[in-house]
């Protein structure tokens, strides 16, 4: 493929003094550069999604490069034949991804896990009295994940500390091999097991779309897609096996990896649906919203 845009996927775990003030600056760059996305910043670093020229994205990674504050950045880039983002928003927040600890929060750059790189990933899958724990939402992992990896049922990324209390005994005395989709969420869930005295923990250095890239392992291992935030939605990553889709369609179960959102709007769900239902059906989530939403119609047009 050779596209003329870029898609970049990053994170970097700093120190920032003036988080609005570093915001209001790196907001200046992006929109010189005409880049569209989504950047979160906090004093802990930042944490973004963009899509832009090839051109203008080399000079926006450029330029985190040389800046001492986000040097050393793992730059995770797909091509593309245009925008995945409708527009660019970049907001300051405590944390770049919401663990919500409280007092007990920390900064990864103090206190994280050990980086296995792809390679040294799948050969720790392999071994005995190992366990892979999803980082992720229950909404990404349901389109893909790693083979027999523990799926935590949880909807967002604040709820995992209060499940992984609640399932010690499946976690006690095991290795603990921990993933998300670009590296950034595990970077601080590993300090957060570590601190709950877990001894023997990993993560995944660079995440699912980093282990599908590598020439090497070629994604071996992981089943369906990952789940991405912009307008792809999923992502492939296994190339050693074709695509196997794990995922199915809410209403007939038939195998799906098309999510969409529930057509009444104040319901606006997301789920998977596949083509046939939703010619079928219309875009709603269940039964009820069908219901409400034409009922709603008629009574306007009435």
């Amino acid at each position: 493929m050779n596209a003329p845009y870029e898609v970049l996927l990053y994170y970097k775990y700093a120190r920032l003094n003036d988080p609005q003030a570093y915001a209001a600056s790196h907001r200046k760059l992006c929109e010189g550069l005409e880049l569209r996305g989504r950047i979160l910043i906090a004093s802990e670093g930042i944490n973004g999604t963009v899509s832009g020229t090839k051109g203008n994205c080399a000079k926006y990674r450029a330029a985190l490069d040389e800046n001492p504050l986000t040097m050393g950045i793992a730059w995770k880039i797909d091509e593309e034949n245009g925008h995945v983002f409708p527009k660019m928003a970049i907001k300051v927040r405590e944390e770049v991804v919401t663990l919500e600890l409280g007092d007990e929060d920390f900064n990864p750059v103090d206190l994280t896990a050990t980086h296995l790189k792809p390679a040294e990933w799948r050969e720790a899958m392999k071994e005995d009295n190992v366990v892979l724990l999803d980082a992720r939402n229950d909404y990404e992992w349901e389109i893909g994940r790693f083979e027999g990896a523990i799926l935590p049922e949880v909807p967002s990324f604040r709820d995992l500390p209060k499940w992984v209390r609640d399932h010690r005994a499946e976690l006690e005395g095991k290795k603990i091999l921990t993933y998300c989709t670009g590296g950034i969420r595990c970077e601080k869930f590993s300090g957060f097991l570590l601190k709950e005295g877990f001894e023997d923990v990993y993560q995944l250095e660079g995440g699912i779309v980093t282990y599908g890239k590598d020439e090497e392992v070629k994604g071996e291992g992981y089943e369906g897609e990952c789940y991405v935030f912009d307008e792809r939605l999923s992502v492939p990553v296994n190339r050693t096996d074709g695509a196997k889709v794990v995922s199915r369609c809410r209403h007939c179960q038939a195998p799906s990896i098309r999510y969409r959102n529930c057509a009444w709007m104040p319901c606006n769900a997301q789920f998977l649906l596949c083509e046939d239902c939703e010619n079928a059906m219309g875009r709603y989530c269940e039964k009820r919203c069908k219901e409400i939403d034409l009922m709603s119609r008629a009574a306007v047009v009435g």
